[in-house]
């Protein structure tokens, strides 16, 4: 849940995204800095520590050396205690010793000797001989003159530095001398230094987040206006305008969206005119063309029942003028409904009604077309609730202008009216396997006056606007109607409603196109 809202408000929010790159970029390079700082002041401290053990552990080394030269030359080597004198130097060292952190030494006999006197070897208190490396003490008994360092962990955890020089003892030979000093004052340094860093440049990273969320919405801010402005300029507030403040760019785009706004609420205003002209003209022109074409009619009704008295060329032009009035008719009736349609004024009579009686009924009108052409039409009703809330008289026209389109088009293959439904929705299927229609076609299909094939002789009427008229009673009862057609396969026509009027529409028990009876077995509910 937490997640799925940081990702909304990520593509939703322009400010959160641009605040949340800015302070991660800038987070990376603090962080690159911060890691570049410490690393420096880190190497520097321990450059300077070394430095100075270095120093201490070569004046140590001298201290040593002399004081061994002072105390043999003074009296005889054979009177000399060799125990004492050990213990002693490293005393002395180590109470010279100027440096902080020395812990202790140590003075270690090197190995291989035959001298005439042998001093053992011995180490302070609390000096682990653990720590000096082989390598070390290779490179210590080379005997260059040189203090080799070496760092390592004390058994306190502790970061320290053992530094290692040879001393030579008269008439006792080589000896290794070592001290080991504690860094843990530098290691105190450097983290009370880091975290000095850390805090300072967390804050400076929240300081440049704070500083960029108020330049971003101080830009920002204008940017949602007009999003907001906009938004109600599409939802048809025409007067929506955006309040022009400065001469920035923000003001440049204020006047532009007013500009455009101005325009657009110009052109609109201007073709609803004219949209209620045209609206006005076909409904005005259908009703003035309705009494003429009642006395051409009845004219022709005459001339149509007296054909058989009339010479052959007569007799077929009264059986012309008879179906192309009727054509008339059913043209303007098309007419008049597409102008109520476009006025708005469509009222639904609704009533409970029984789809599958319903078309049943409508199959069985249109049975003698199908038959003429060749086409069988089926009725396949697999059970449910088939009892909805719609106006019968649009919804038999929509099944007749469904069925009439399969049979002109199903060139003689059987047709099949499928009906299904769910506590919610209610739908029915026509499918005939004629000649299809491409992608292109099936786009346009609910289009008024448009025909797939313009040059195909059409042999049961038309007008062009049925299927145009079927969508707007699909839509006026809240349901949907949907087409797939495929060439070679055939077309298939889908009317999705819900069962109570204001009911929304989920999901369709038929899918498009729907699977073949035989494949659910159930059987036909009308042959």
């Amino acid at each position: 849940m937490l997640r799925a809202s940081a990702v909304h408000t990520w593509r939703s929010s322009l400010q959160f995204r641009t605040v949340a790159i800015t302070v991660v970029l800038s987070g990376l390079a603090v962080m690159v800095i911060g890691t570049y700082m410490s690393a420096v002041i880190g190497g520097n401290l321990f450059t300077a520590r070394r430095d100075q053990v270095e120093a201490e552990h070569a004046r140590a080394t001298l201290l040593a050396q002399d004081y061994f030269s002072n105390a043999l030359a003074a009296d005889d080597a054979t009177r000399v205690d060799f125990d004492t004198l050990s213990v002693g130097v490293q005393d002395r060292i180590l109470s010279s010793t100027t440096s902080p952190g020395s812990t202790g030494s140590a003075l270690l006999r090197v190995p291989g000797q035959s001298t005439q006197f042998v001093m053992p070897s011995t180490q302070s208190r609390g000096f682990d001989v653990s720590l000096l490396s082989r390598e070390l003490r290779e490179v210590v008994r080379e005997d260059t003159g040189r203090v080799y360092l070496q760092s390592v962990t004390l058994p306190s955890g502790e970061p320290g530095l053992v530094a290692g020089s040879l001393v030579s003892v008269p008439s006792a030979g080589n000896y290794e001398f070592y001290l080991v000093f504690d860094l843990a004052d530098a290691q105190e340094t450097l983290d009370s230094v880091q975290q000095t860093l850390i805090i300072g440049l967390a804050s400076l990273v929240l300081l440049i987040g704070a500083v960029t969320w108020i330049v971003v919405r101080l830009v920002v801010a204008p940017v949602r206006l007009a999003a907001a402005a906009s938004e109600r300029l599409a939802a048809g507030q025409l007067e929506e305008r955006i309040p022009e403040r400065g001469e920035d760019v923000i003001a440049t785009l204020a006047r532009s969206f007013n500009g455009m706004a101005d325009s657009l609420q110009q052109k609109i205003t201007r073709l609803a005119e004219v949209s209620r002209m045209q609206q006005r003209f076909v409904s005005d022109v259908s009703h003035e063309l309705r009494t003429p074409l009642t006395t051409i009619r009845l004219a022709g009704d005459v001339l149509y029942d007296q054909r058989d008295a009339f010479p052959p060329t007569t007799a077929r032009t009264a059986e012309l003028l008879h179906t192309q009035v009727e054509r008339f008719e059913l043209l303007l009736a098309d007419l008049l409904e597409i102008s109520r349609y476009d006025a708005g004024a469509v009222e639904l009579e609704l009533e409970p009604t029984n789809l599958v009686r319903l078309v049943e009924d409508a199959v069985e009108s249109m049975e003698p077309l199908a038959t003429e052409r060749g086409s069988e039409l089926t009725v396949v009703a697999p059970g449910g609730h088939f009892d909805a809330e719609v106006d019968p008289r649009r919804i038999r026209r929509i099944l007749r202008n469904l069925l009439g389109n399969a049979i002109e088009h199903g060139e003689g293959k059987p047709i099949e009216v499928t009906v299904d439904s769910t506590s919610s929705v209610i739908a029915l299927t026509v499918r005939d396997h004629g000649i299809g229609m491409t992608p292109e076609q099936l786009e346009r299909v609910f289009d008024r006056f448009w025909r797939a094939d313009p040059s195909r002789t059409r042999t049961i009427g038309g007008t062009g606007l049925g299927l145009a008229i079927s969508q707007e009673d699909a839509a006026l009862h809240g349901g949907t109607l949907d087409a797939w057609s495929e060439l070679g396969e055939g077309t298939c026509f889908r009317l999705v409603l819900p069962r109570e009027h204001g009911g929304e529409v989920g999901e369709s028990p038929l899918g498009l196109p729907p699977a073949a009876a035989g494949d659910n077995g159930v059987e036909d509910a009308h042959d």
